[in-house]
């Protein structure tokens, strides 16, 4: 604990922002960090609770929040990294876009404002990178076992650097051009700029990580192949199938899905694809732009829209908007339940709770109305149910519309039918310690936990590569 009251002496400082009027005519990330005084100060607030909750309760990873916190406050800083990469293999990945569950769980946050955990753990691995303290960990021994890891997201980059410290073979299939699933394709580069991304795959290759891209496993490379060619496999597709809208006109060609916008977008960020006429990408500039969901994939569709330079956008959600203070319904240490406002909603956007889309209507094949209701939730002995608020249907003009209602499973044609993996009733493939019903075939993250934060993810993968280490070292 490096100050007794230092909570008492010190406020909560966040990290700031480019301003808005520069920062929405690029893709270029957001946040200012706190100067070292400042973060010394920040660390300093921890009080090293008895039981930290932070740690505990709040971080997936286990990270140990108070201890680096203190040897930042101590000036210990390479300690602090080596203790944080301890537990958590991508920490510039959370200390960017983590929603920081470990502060809402810290103590202070019970009647004051909590410690700024997350931009301290971003702090001290952007000062490791500087200082060269991030080195690879190559194995010392080889096992000579060979794992196929099928998927670049953060739960199979996690796992093959896990397996590939612990001396096995690991080769990481993708099927898109370049290695980061959701973290290169899915998340905008104003949120998550993807030199992070590869600045860290430079560390997996020297471990001896093999990365193959431009490969659809079930495709280009069948089930048969991987178990001839590998000891071991490990699905990490993440759940990618996007959940639809069907109501009457959801088939217009301007109605897209948030996750093909995103990608597009990075990918046109990334020079992978031209942005001009006849490529018939979806862009906003100078349209009036309708995203359909309230949580973050819709409000980074809102700041990839706003950016692109849209007239207009309405972000609509089907649940009620959420209190300012946390509810009793979700008491500390919880996640709570309450109204969050992101960078991109700042930027410029109008938000509308708890309406319901009816239908599309256009000409010829596109687009140009979303009618809209307002809704009502009642709660019942089986749950909550909605009812439908008679007269009060409105129509919003829209050029374009973003769906980004969330995501429901892994996409189950081609390799999970090929190895005849058992689904759970969610539809995400179903394991036992990350084992599926083929023994030979793991997975993790979001494959088998569906939709869920890049933390769990990570966690999840860590966890993964333990299991198929056991596996493979009690198999003859």
């Amino acid at each position: 604990m490096g100050e007794t009251k230092g909570f008492m002496k010190y406020k909560r400082q966040s990290a700031g922002y480019r301003p808005i009027e520069e920062r929405v005519y690029d893709f270029k990330e957001l946040e200012l960090p706190l100067t070292p005084e400042q973060i010394k100060e920040q660390a300093a607030r921890c009080m090293d609770c008895g039981i930290p909750f932070c740690h505990g309760s709040g971080c997936p990873l286990r990270n140990y929040i108070p201890d680096f916190n203190d040897l930042v406050y101590r000036g210990n800083w390479h300690e602090a990294c080596e203790l944080l990469h301890s537990s958590n293999n991508f920490p510039e990945i959370t200390g960017r876009i983590c929603p920081a569950p470990c502060e809402t769980a810290c103590t202070l946050a019970i009647s004051d404002q909590p410690v700024t955990i997350r931009h301290i753990e971003f702090q001290i691995v952007e000062r490791g990178f500087k200082e060269g303290w991030i080195k690879p960990q190559p194995a010392a021994k080889k096992t000579g076992k060979r794992i196929a890891i099928i998927g670049s997201g953060p739960a199979g980059l996690t796992a093959a650097q896990q397996l590939a410290r612990a001396g096995h073979d690991v080769v990481v299939f993708e099927k898109d051009k370049k290695i980061g699933g959701i973290l290169r394709y899915g998340i905008p580069d104003f949120k998550l700029e993807k030199s992070v991304i590869d600045r860290r795959l430079n560390q997996l290759t020297s471990e001896g990580v093999q990365l193959q891209t431009d490969i659809t496993v079930g495709k280009d490379i069948s089930a048969h192949y991987l178990e001839k060619q590998f000891d071991c496999v490990c699905l990490t597709m993440g759940a990618g199938q996007p959940r639809g809208l069907p109501v009457q006109g959801s088939d217009y060609e301007n109605i897209v899905y948030a996750m093909d916008y995103l990608t597009a977008q990075n990918k046109i960020c990334a020079g992978e694809i031209n942005e001009n006429p006849a490529s018939r990408l979806i862009n906003a500039k100078n349209k009036k732009v309708v995203v359909i969901g309230g949580g973050d994939t819709g409000s980074d569709c809102v700041g990839t829209a706003r950016r692109q330079g849209a007239r207009q956008i309405v972000q609509i959600e089907i649940l009620p908007k959420p209190p300012v203070e946390r509810p009793e319904d979700t008491p500390w240490p919880n996640w709570p339940r309450i109204m969050r406002t992101s960078t991109s909603h700042e930027e410029g956007c109008e938000r509308i709770w708890s309406v319901m889309t009816k239908k599309f209507t256009g000409t010829e094949t596109r687009v140009s109305h979303v009618h809209i209701c307002k809704v009502e939730w009642m709660e019942q002995n089986s749950g909550w149910k909605l009812k439908e608020i008679p007269g009060t249907e409105v129509v919003l003009d829209a050029d374009i519309v973003l769906l980004a209602m969330g995501f429901l499973h892994v996409p189950h044609e081609g390799l999970i039918t090929e190895l005849g993996l058992e689904l759970n009733n969610r539809g995400d493939i179903a394991v036992n310690n990350f084992q599926t019903n083929q023994p030979w075939v793991f997975a993790a993250g979001d494959t088998i936990n569906g939709a869920s934060l890049v933390v769990r993810a990570i966690e999840s993968g860590r966890a993964a590569a333990k299991a198929i280490d056991n596996y493979l070292r009690n198999s003859r």
